[in-house]
């Protein structure tokens, strides 16, 4: 017996922060961890410091510890490879330094504020997340609410037991918005992590390509570009972005009515994630 498809509407876009609706480029996290290794007497590199970028912030410098060149700088200085304990004494020097640079590169990337205003007339809820701890999302959203980005949900890295690629945090925006099916979700983020999260909640998703880590741009590098150049950079972000299979891929927040518009029609059509 066939069973026909359970009707489905859109009901919430879930977005991440950093590189996706604010921090172009997602430079706060990088330039802290580059930061925060040196104060261990480690040179770690942006290119390096972005390689994890997606998942809880303890998790990515656990991440960067278990990289050879890294590990073996920090056997250098302390005699020994690096332990959790040695993660968690990184991490506890990197926190206070993300408080209080976060808010600074924080600025909302250019038609966020536009695109909630939009999809909240098209009657969805927005909900969002981050690999931010709690503690740092306070600072992000205090900003991001005085230049319009003001989300129905916010989902920190410490507020589920796992935190990105598993669909925790994801699926915690399902439950506090009170929606009622995962395929009527849209899961938005710069990073692999981001989009397995969503991936994995059962969710559509959409890769940025332009705004976030896998090109790592400045707003000025981007708007500097001419049409080569943007291609070359989409190129390079969609070679990162590959692995966790995106739905779709846009340059940046901006471009997503139209992927909006056409999920739309693939879920009267009957179609899932």
């Amino acid at each position: 017996m066939t069973v026909a498809p359970l009707p489905v509407r859109l009901e919430a876009v879930i977005f991440d922060w950093a590189g996706t609706l604010v921090d172009f480029g997602s430079f706060a996290p990088t330039k802290v961890f580059v930061d925060a290794f040196a104060e261990f007497g480690m040179e770690v590199t942006l290119e390096q410091a972005r390689g994890p970028m997606g998942v809880g912030k303890w998790d990515h410098i656990r991440a960067l510890c278990d990289e050879p060149a890294i590990a073996n700088q920090y056997q250098a200085q302390f005699g020994r490879l690096p332990t959790d304990d040695d993660v968690t004494a990184i991490y506890e020097r990197f926190l206070p330094m993300q408080l209080d640079k976060v808010a600074q590169y924080s600025a909302a990337i250019p038609g966020a504020a536009e695109l909630l205003r939009a999809l909240r007339q098209r009657g969805l809820k927005i909900g969002s997340c981050s690999g931010y701890p709690g503690s740092v999302m306070r600072r992000v959203v205090e900003r991001a609410a005085s230049e319009g980005l003001e989300p129905d949900c916010i989902v920190a890295s410490d507020d589920v037991p796992r935190a990105r690629p598993a669909p925790a945090m994801a699926l915690k925006n399902v439950v506090e918005l009170g929606l009622t099916d995962v395929a009527g979700c849209v899961k938005v983020d710069d990073t692999a992590p981001g989009i397995e999260e969503g991936r994995r909640a059962g969710m559509w998703t959409v890769g940025l390509l332009l705004s976030g880590n896998a090109a790592g741009l400045t707003l000025d590098e981007y708007l500097s570009l001419d049409e080569n150049g943007r291609q070359a950079a989409r190129e390079r972000a969609g070679r990162e972005l590959s692995s966790a299979a995106p739905h779709y891929l846009i340059d940046t927040v901006a471009d997503l009515p139209g992927v909006i518009a056409d999920i739309e029609s693939r879920l009267a059509a009957g179609q899932r994630p």
